[in-house]
This record gives structure tokens, sequence and C-alpha cells, in this order.
């Protein structure tokens, strides 16, 4: 079973908005340090920097303004530690602690990835989705007259009855719907908000990759500071997943839908 939600959920609001802080920081500098917590909510968007860029808060108004309409900021910006940045002043070293997992799609996820995909071309509003085999249940916000139900008759759709949706209803926080942007191979930290550096970013992104390649599970453990993860520079696995994060338009893109 596998549970998928779109874009306009508030949780992947919040995920992408600080993608596009991230791809900011990026714009600015090619391996720049940072990591970001948000909450948003009725009105309301919060978020603490850590970082060692230069970011204003009018850029990150332009930004909240763009994926989540004009939102009160509170704001805490703050300047990384100086020994943790002049730690990796010479080379990339491993981020962090963590435990990482890759798993090869199951035909499960892929086909509610798709489903979840085409339901949003049609309602590019908050809706989340689980598929249990042969049961589909689609909770959809702005599918008052249920039209869903014309294309997946057999589905299980808004079984409480219609609902609002947004973040004047619901909250959304960073890094919630991990299950959504990782299937199976939840494991270590959060993928959203945090540069390259941070093995949550880089090693779960080469771990998934490498999954799909080899059609196994993959098992990754890694120790803040190491130059060697998984018999590779880390160095060379940031460069693996910069590759993938290029190649897909961004942190904010991947975003939008995890890595599936």
């Amino acid at each position: 079973m596998i549970e998928k939600v779109n874009p306009s959920h508030p949780d992947k609001v919040v995920d992408r908005i600080s993608g596009a802080i991230v791809d900011l920081a990026y714009k600015k500098d090619k391996n720049p340090k940072i990591a970001i917590e948000a909450l948003l909510g009725h009105g309301k968007f919060y978020t603490i920097i850590e970082t060692n860029i230069n970011i204003t808060k009018k850029e990150i108004e332009k930004i909240v303004g763009r994926i989540a309409g004009k939102k009160d900021i509170e704001l805490i910006l703050v300047k990384q530690d100086k020994n943790l940045s002049k730690n990796q002043e010479k080379e990339i070293r491993c981020g962090d602690n963590g435990i990482f997992k890759g798993v090869p799609l199951s035909e499960e996820e892929k086909k509610l990835s798709k489903i979840a995909r085409n339901i949003y071309k049609e309602f590019p509003y908050d809706g989340k989705y689980v598929l249990d085999n042969d049961k589909l249940i689609i909770c959809q916000s702005h599918d008052k007259e249920n039209k869903l139900k014309e294309e997946y008759i057999n589905a299980i759709i808004n079984p409480l009855g219609y609902w609002t949706g947004g973040s004047d209803v619901d909250t959304g926080a960073i890094n919630r719907k991990l299950g959504s942007d990782l299937g199976k191979s939840v494991t270590g930290g959060g993928i959203h908000g945090k540069d390259l550096s941070k093995a949550d970013v880089s090693i779960n992104i080469y771990a998934f990759l490498k999954a799909q390649e080899t059609k196994k599970e993959v098992s990754i453990s890694c120790a803040i500071g190491d130059r060697i993860v998984d018999g590779k520079p880390f160095s060379e696995i940031v460069e693996i997943a910069r590759k993938y994060i290029e190649k897909i338009g961004g942190f904010e893109e991947l975003a939008k839908w995890g890595l599936f």
C-alpha cells in the first residue's frame, strides 16, 4: 500500500517554498550551506533559516507569495555556526549521521503516482490518495460535484464528504509527507529545505537512484564528516545528487512530488 499527496497539499506547499529558497541559495553560490524549518497555516508562514548565504526577507516574501499567496511572514534568519562552516571549507564532507535505504519502485507505487498526477491536471488543488492493492481512496478538494467518480468508478472518493482543503483549513509543515516522497525508502531525515552537503538530501537521492538501477534494496550508513560513503567519495555522491536535481529542474520541483 502507498499514499501520495499532490503539490497543493499544505505540507507540500511548505516543501515547495523551502525548495525554492534552497534554489535561491544555489543561484548565489555553487555550494551553499542552508537548513530550513517551516510551518504554514491560517494566513501565516513561519520559518527559521540557518545559512551562510545572504538571503533577504523581501526575497522570501516573493517566493511565498508566488507559491502560497500573500501571507504574514515570521522569519528567523541566522548565520550558520562558524565552526560548522569552517569544517566544510576545504572539501564537502558528509553533513550528518544517518541510515538510508533505497528500494526499487513497486508497480503499485508507479500506478498511484500516475493517478495522482492525472487527477492534479484536472484538479490543481489540495488532494491525497491511498492505493492498497485494488482499493483506491481519493480525497480531493474542489470535487464537490464528485466528477472523479466518472473516471474512477470503483474508487472511494471523499468518504467523509466534500472538503475545502488548503492552508486555511489545515496547517503544513516541512518534510511531513516523506512516505509520499520516498515510498518504501523512508529512513534517515527529510529531503527538503537543505543543501546537498546534508546526507538527508544527497544520500537519500543516491540510494533511491542506485536501487532503481540495480533493482535491489540498498542500505547505507554514514557518519558526520565522512569522506567515503558506500565506497565512493562523498563529494561524488553530492555530484550525482546535484545532476539529478538539475535534471528535474531544481529543489522546488523535487518538492512537488518527491522522488517518484
